[in-house]
């Protein structure tokens, strides 16, 4: 395997630049911009609602907390933080590991799951128009190959 810091670096193309620098600001702005439209409507935040959507995906609904974090993309105690705030909301309820009774799991609760189908419509709105409807007439299928290729370089390199 070469290194990439022992190679001449190669300045970036005009159009490099520009993409790279795009991406940047859609990663930092457009997480905002749904979780404000998703608040304005009286929904879940967007933080709330990925932890929801994620463990409404998983088997019998639950989910170790390290596994939820990642996969919300957040620090454990960031995740932490979250499902104690939809704890008090009834909407999830953390329940020892039965396999490791140091770890926690997450288990989204039937109110979690009513106030997640509440939340869709307004998270749906918001990604169709702050995200998906700049992408009309695009190739969206090689667009999220090469976006998931990108995201999972980090593991591989």
């Amino acid at each position: 395997m070469s290194n990439p810091s022992a190679e001449t670096p190669q300045p970036l193309t005009t159009d490099e630049e520009a993409l790279v620098r795009a991406l940047g600001q859609v990663m930092y702005v457009l997480p905002r911009t749904i979780d404000a439209d998703m608040v304005g409507d009286r929904q879940l935040p967007l933080t709330e609602y990925t932890a929801l959507m994620n463990l409404s995906e998983a088997p019998d609904r639950r989910l170790r907390m390290h596994e939820l974090a990642a996969l919300c993309y957040l620090s454990l105690s960031g995740m932490t933080r979250t499902i104690i705030r939809l704890e008090t909301q009834g909407l999830v309820k953390r329940e020892r590991c039965e396999e490791d009774a140091r770890g926690w799991n997450a288990v989204l609760t039937d109110a979690g799951f009513a106030r997640l189908e509440e939340s869709w419509p307004s998270h749906l709105a918001a990604v169709r128009r702050r995200f998906l409807q700049h992408f009309e007439g695009h190739d969206l299928a090689r667009l999220a190959r090469a976006f998931r290729q990108a995201g999972a370089a980090e593991t591989t390199d």
